[in-house]
């Protein structure tokens, strides 16, 4: 038997390496590339790229400033003419900072073990964020991130769209590819040190130096349109991502500031015989220009429009343009005019105080839970119990909020507080918000990707949306009624924010207050009171449906739902209060 030829030397597959053995690569030699750019196998096939973190950084910030920022650059050019210079000027100086920042993010992670993967992070953020930015013209500030983070799985399923693995394939593939194949040049430590450094600093001089030359346009834009950075993408993820992520840490070590600890139940309710159930139903995404009540064209509320006694506010302005910031602030006793967003989320809630005072409190919910506002209470998610007919894939129409709730009623003992979180409108699945009985102005859309339908389409679905809260709340009145001989009851019905349905070509909510439209802000709002609860409470109910025509907002329902429970404590503001001209105690 033969044996194998032995090599002294890299060997080819037939035999020793020799000059002669042409086309065959030598593997004792490395086949990527050196620092001058890309090396070709002897097929021709480019496979690999070699070069330093910060020329990639480089690549890859300009990348996202021609690719991410278009609807910054829209905004913050809006009513320039094209033909105008200093709009060039304004545009380019921009692109020069926006791509010097994103330049240093890169660059403070620039070793060679943590610079692709943060690239890669952030080029899957970008196209993500991007997408959402474009399509529905959603600001990703602070709030936007904190929806998006604590948002749950069914949520989220709505979101997503062919749209969007498209714009994830194209924006995010092409970088996602590059970092793949790339392999960073390695230095000694104070070399690599040094020009990270050098590199930085040219960043940041850059960006002074453009900031003092454009001063005066970026200073006013800034100033007038603050909003417009939370567009700057990736940076505003980074900034937003990292302000929710430092702030739920600083929460969850801190303990909520006890807020009412001195209240107490009034001679009116201290003194009772009866029970009481006051039910508040926190709304999502009822937007009061689409409101039967309020004056839309269209009658939206046909079964609150029926009922006797019942008292519609008609102006009303929400707290916030998204859940995350609207539930808690609701709840709070400084509501917008005296906001701060730190105190609200360290506080104890409106509930709270409730339970301070001797009354029952809990929570139900069929959304992503209550925002901290009934933290420490006692609370339900209605998928939990799953009532029959009502829930599929773990989603439930509003209609499962009320089960059990006749059993609750016909053994009401004491004084009960009880709060139900509708899923209400929350888009952009409007039409998965109804059963198919409740669709009545056609044609609906019935896509999550709103793009893909008229604004017609939307509206009529949103439209059929409201049809059903209004079903769903007269559902609840009508529950409330049959108890009404033996319990006294009430409720109070508003939405947490209003909604964007294509207006400007806008969709969904959630842009920063200050440049939000009045849809976003302005909410419907409804009361009712049995004749039992109406006398308990010495409430004129004329009087407060004279009041429901003034403004009113948010911040009243802290200090009104305490004057209703006639709760004595030193958080009540009677100025806040919207029945305290029509009680005679």
């Amino acid at each position: 038997m033969k044996r194998p030829q032995l090599c002294r030397g890299p060997c080819s597959r037939t035999g020793p390496f020799r000059p002669d053995n042409v086309g065959v690569r030598r593997l004792s030699r490395p086949w990527w590339p050196s620092s001058q750019g890309a090396r070709e196998t002897p097929t021709g096939t480019r496979l690999t790229w070699q070069t330093s973190a910060e020329t990639a950084a480089l690549w890859l910030s300009l990348y996202w400033v021609a690719a991410a920022n278009r609807p910054f650059f829209a905004a913050a050019l809006r009513g320039r003419e094209a033909t105008d210079a200093s709009a060039w000027a304004l545009g380019a100086g921009m692109a020069v900072v926006i791509g010097a920042v994103h330049f240093l993010l890169l660059v403070a992670v620039a070793h060679r073990l943590t610079f692709k993967p943060w690239a890669a992070a952030l080029s899957l953020a970008t196209a993500v964020g991007a997408h959402y930015m474009e399509r529905f013209g959603v600001f990703l500030d602070p709030s936007m991130l904190r929806n998006v983070v604590r948002s749950d799985v069914k949520e989220a399923r709505e979101l997503l769209s062919h749209a969007l693995v498209m714009q994830v394939l194209w924006m995010a593939g092409l970088p996602l590819l590059a970092l793949w194949r790339l392999r960073l040049t390695r230095r000694p430590w104070s070399r690599a040190v040094a020009l990270r450094l050098g590199t930085a600093a040219v960043a940041v001089g850059l960006i002074v130096a453009c900031v003092v030359a454009l001063f005066q346009p970026l200073a006013s834009l800034m100033r007038g349109q603050k909003e417009l950075r939370y567009l700057i993408t990736p940076a505003n993820l980074v900034w937003s991502g990292g302000s929710v992520l430092l702030g739920d840490a600083r929460g969850a070590v801190q303990a909520r500031q006890a807020v009412g600890m001195d209240a107490a139940p009034g001679p009116t309710w201290a003194d009772a015989t009866r029970p009481t159930w006051l039910v508040i139903v926190v709304g999502e995404t009822a937007r009061r220009a689409n409101w039967g009540l309020s004056g839309y064209t269209r009658q939206t509320t046909p079964g609150l429009a029926q009922l006797p006694g019942l008292i519609n506010f008609a102006q009303v302005t929400a707290c916030g343009t998204n859940t995350e910031v609207s539930v808690p602030c609701l709840f709070s006793p400084g509501g917008r005019h005296d906001y701060d967003e730190s105190r609200i989320r360290s506080s104890e809630s409106l509930l709270h105080v409730l339970a301070h005072a001797g009354f029952s409190v809990s929570w139900r919910d069929n959304q992503s839970g209550c925002k901290g506002v009934c933290a420490g209470l006692p609370s339900e998610q209605v998928h939990e119990f799953n009532p029959p007919g009502l829930c599929e894939g773990g989603r439930c129409l509003d209609e499962a909020l009320l089960h059990g709730l006749e059993e609750k009623l016909a053994a009401a003992r004491g004084h009960s507080v009880l709060v139900l979180h509708e899923l209400g409108n929350h888009g952009p699945s409007y039409f998965r918000r109804y059963p198919p009985a409740f669709e009545r102005f056609t044609p609906a859309c019935r896509h999550d990707d709103l793009r893909r339908c008229s604004r017609e389409e939307i509206v009529n679905a949103y439209d059929n949306a409201l049809l059903y809260t209004d079903h769903v709340l007269t559902r609840l009145q009508a529950l409330l009624s049959r108890h009404a001989s033996k319990v006294d009851t009430a409720m109070v019905y508003v939405s947490d924010h209003g909604e964007s349905l294509g207006e400007n070509n806008l969709f969904l909510h959630g842009l920063p207050y200050a440049i939000a439209p009045d849809v976003q802000k302005q909410v419907p709002m409804v009361m009712w009171f049995s004749e039992g609860f109406a006398r308990r409470a010495a409430l004129d109910t004329a009087c407060l449906a004279r009041r429901a025509i003034e403004p009113a907002a948010h911040d009243h329902l802290f200090h009104t739902v305490l004057g209703l429970l006639d709760v004595r404590t030193t958080v009540y503001d009677p100025s806040w209060d919207l029945g305290t001209r029509c009680r005679s105690h």
